[in-house]
C-alpha cells in the first residue's frame, strides 16, 4: 500500500475554530419565506407529486442564487451548511415534504431512499428496538454514533425537535483522518483497508458488503465511509470474521477523535433549521432524545438525499 498522507481540503476544519464565525449559517429574510410558501401553494394546488418536485418547477427567484452558492460550500468547501428560518409553522406534513424537497433540489438532485424507494423520509421515533438487525437509524430514539450516509449530500430540515435530547453533532472526517495519519499512521492504513459493513435489510449475504473507510477518488480527494454501529452489526454475518485487534484499536482510535470537543461542532437544531452535509468529509451523530407524550408535539426531521454530480469515482 502506498504512503498514506494527510489530505489538503477546505473541509480540514475543527469545531473549536467554528463555533464564533457564521460563514455557514444561511438565515432567511421575509422575502425569502414568501417565495418558499409561494412555490409550496403552486405545487400543492396543481397536486405535484413530492418525487417529482426539482429545481425547475420551484422556482426561487432571490433565494436560489443563495442555494446555488450554499451546494458549491457543501461539495467542494468546508462540508456543511446550516439554512435558518424556513417557514414551516402551520403547515401540512405534505406541504412541509414540498417545501423541504423544494429547498433541497436547488442544492442537488433527490436520490430515493428507505425500503420504499421514497424522496423524503421522516426521521422519527417509530418505537423501533435499535438492536433488532433490521432497525435503521431514523427509527429509534436513541444516540448514534458518527457516521456518514451513502449519498453526496444528506439534508435534515427541523419541523419539531425532542423535549430533551436529539442534537446533532458533526466533525470534519478530514480533520480525523489527518490527525490519526500524524499520531498513528499504522491505524491509518488499516483504515484504508476493506472493512464490513451491514445494510440492516435481513439476513442474507446481501445485507453485507466491504469497503474501506477511507478512500481516495480519482482526484486524489478523501472519501469518508464510517459508521460504528453499522460495523459492529455486520458481525452477525455467517461470513463476516471477528473484527481484528488493530481494526477495534482503530475504531477506538476514530471514535475518541470524533467525540473530541475541539473536533466537534453542535448544532441544537430548532424548527426551520435545514443542516447540509457532504458525507464524503463530514461525520454525523445524534444524541438520544426523550419526546412529549403528545403526537403532535414529537420531535420529526425530514431527511433527504442528495447527488451534486461533483463527486469523482473512487479510485480502483
Amino acid at each position: 500500500m502506498a504512503i498514506i498522507t494527510e489530505v489538503r481540503h477546505p473541509a480540514d476544519w475543527r469545531g473549536d475554530e467554528l463555533v464564533h464565525d457564521d460563514g455557514w449559517r444561511l438565515p432567511l429574510t421575509d422575502v425569502h419565506r414568501m417565495e418558499l410558501l409561494a412555490a409550496v401553494d403552486a405545487l400543492d394546488a396543481a397536486g405535484v407529486p413530492p418525487g417529482d418536485v426539482s429545481a425547475e418547477v420551484f422556482p426561487l427567484p432571490t433565494l436560489g442564487p443563495a442555494l446555488r452558492r450554499l451546494s458549491a460550500e457543501v461539495a467542494d468547501g468546508r462540508g456543511f451548511a446550516l439554512v435558518t428560518g424556513l417557514p414551516v409553522a402551520g403547515l401540512t406534513e405534505r406541504r412541509t415534504e414540498l417545501l423541504a424537497l423544494g429547498v433541497a433540489g436547488h442544492v442537488g438532485r433527490t436520490v430515493p431512499q428507505g425500503p420504499d424507494r421514497v424522496p423524503v423520509l421522516h426521521v422519527r421515533d417509530e418505537g423501533a428496538d435499535p438492536a433488532r438487525p433490521t432497525t435503521r437509524s431514523y427509527q429509534h430514539r436513541q444516540g448514534l454514533g458518527f457516521h456518514a450516509d451513502p449519498t453526496d449530500v444528506v439534508a435534515l430540515l427541523c419541523v419539531r425537535p425532542a423535549r430533551s435530547g436529539g442534537l446533532s453533532t458533526i466533525v470534519s472526517a478530514v480533520a480525523v483522518h489527518n490527525e490519526i495519519v500524524r499520531t498513528r499512521p499504522d491505524l491509518a492504513e488499516v483504515l484504508y483497508r476493506p472493512w464490513w459493513f451491514d445494510r440492516r435489510t435481513g439476513d442474507g449475504p446481501e445485507s453485507f458488503h466491504q469497503r474501506p473507510v477511507y478512500a481516495r477518488d480519482e482526484a486524489g480527494g478523501l472519501v469518508a465511509h464510517y459508521g460504528p454501529d453499522y460495523i459492529r452489526s455486520a458481525q452477525r454475518g455467517p461470513q463476516v470474521p471477528p473484527l481484528r485487534p488493530d481494526q477495534v484499536a482503530a475504531m477506538a482510535a476514530l471514535d475518541r477523535l470524533t467525540g473530541d470537543p475541539r473536533f466537534t461542532l453542535g448544532m441544537d437544531l430548532r424548527p426551520g433549521d435545514m443542516q447540509f452535509l457532504n458525507n464524503r468529509v463530514v461525520l454525523h451523530s445524534r444524541t438520544a432524545y426523550e419526546d412529549h407524550a403528545d403526537p403532535a408535539l414529537r420531535r420529526d426531521l425530514l431527511r433527504v438525499w442528495l447527488e451534486t454530480g461533483r463527486a469523482g469515482r473512487i479510485a480502483a
